[in-house]
């Protein structure tokens, strides 16, 4: 395992570079970020092979914690290791983190952000525009015309919408299946590879179990936030924890960095960070540790077969998630047209920040004209 990765067509400094420009500019949730990579750094830049790429996808989705963050540390990991993940998690976490530390500033200061609701009620729609077109893009260049993988993506789409959760036994299931299809005749089943200290404490090993133990999206830790953030600890009131989410959808970067926010909310900035840390800090020894294993024995046929099916069901997943997304979004006629026109837009290669921040403005204009 003390191999030294592959030489690199980009600079450590280069890489970097790009996901501080995603946690900044990158809208649209675990979905869209992740599509976004796939377009970059493999398709368009070709920094990435598709291959690694298939065994980070896999591995995020095997491992609890955000889909998107984790993602974008394995691809860290592939030709600068360690350092790699570790400088990745940075630039991409860094820039939304410190977002939500402002807003929750203005938050407590100002006893509310009432022009934030106006704005989600476009950005909502227009960031399922985003999703869904990065779910199209990424399944077909995922699947290709295999009809089994095609068959998985169905199935895990449905199971998806219906429960509107993530299963991981659905990942594993999925993996094995194709494994089982492919596997060579006679081969047997393959082995798995100022503020209180103890509110500070509490805070930790409680957004620490969220990072540990919860699986899927980013979007999938917000019913187990809620349980422990306005149920078990009564931190935070109902109102609150909506508008806490609501500022994750309205900020780029990772959507589980509305831990931050709550953090906050809860002990300032200690509690932002503190938060922080305990939700991110499972994720990435859950992608690193394993890491070396995926990179050195994710090509055998046996076990990319099982990666294929894992991503079949990961994206299936991703495709259900838009629909259970977009039933919360999309409530009118004017948020399913935003919708269909950020698709169109995406496809005219309109950068995605900039239809944001249009609906965004277009949101608070709407309210206020409404409220005048």
């Amino acid at each position: 395992m003390t191999e030294s990765p592959p030489a690199a067509a980009y600079s450590l400094r280069e890489l970097a570079v790009y996901f501080v420009k995603l946690g900044t500019l990158g809208f649209g949730g675990p979905v869209a970020l992740i599509g976004f990579m796939q377009r970059d750094l493999v398709e368009e830049r070709k920094w990435i092979a598709e291959a690694d790429f298939k065994d980070g996808l896999a591995l995020a989705q095997l491992a609890p914690g955000p889909l998107a963050a984790q993602t974008a540390m394995y691809l860290g990991y592939v030709h600068y290791g360690v350092l790699g993940a570790s400088v990745v998690s940075v630039a991409f976490i860094l820039p939304s983190f410190l977002m939500v530390i402002a807003l929750g500033w203005a938050y407590r200061r100002y006893g509310g952000l009432s022009w934030m609701q106006a704005a989600f009620y476009t950005i909502g729609a227009c960031v399922i525009g985003i999703i869904a077109q990065s779910a199209y893009k990424l399944a077909n260049k995922s699947l290709g015309r295999d009809k089994l993988l095609w068959l998985i993506f169905a199935a895990a789409a449905v199971v998806t919408i219906r429960t509107e959760s993530e299963y991981v036994l659905l990942f594993l299931a999925s993996g094995l299946l194709v494994w089982f299809v492919r596997r060579p005749a006679g081969q047997t089943t393959p082995a798995l590879l100022g503020v209180d200290p103890g509110l500070l404490a509490i805070v930790f090993l409680f957004f620490g179990k969220a990072g540990a133990f919860v699986f899927g999206s980013g979007l999938a830790i917000v019913p187990f936030l809620y349980g422990g953030v306005v149920k078990e600890y009564q931190w935070l009131n109902d109102r609150q924890f909506l508008d806490a989410v609501a500022v994750a959808m309205i900020t780029p970067g990772p959507i589980v960095i509305t831990v931050g926010f709550i953090g906050y909310l809860v002990a300032g900035l200690p509690g932002s960070c503190v938060a922080a840390l305990g939700t991110f800090l499972p994720c990435y020894l859950f992608t690193v540790i394993p890491a070396p294993y995926f990179k050195r024995y994710g090509r055998r046929p046996g076990i990319a077969a099982f990666v294929d099916g894992v991503t079949a069901a990961a994206v299936g997943t991703i495709a259900g998630a838009v629909v259970v997304l977009g039933r919360r979004s999309i409530v009118d006629w004017p948020t399913a047209a935003l919708a269909l026109a950020t698709t169109g837009l995406i496809a005219k290669t309109v950068p995605e920040y900039w239809i944001v921040l249009g609906a965004g403005v277009l949101g608070v204009a709407i309210g206020f004209w409404g409220s005048a």
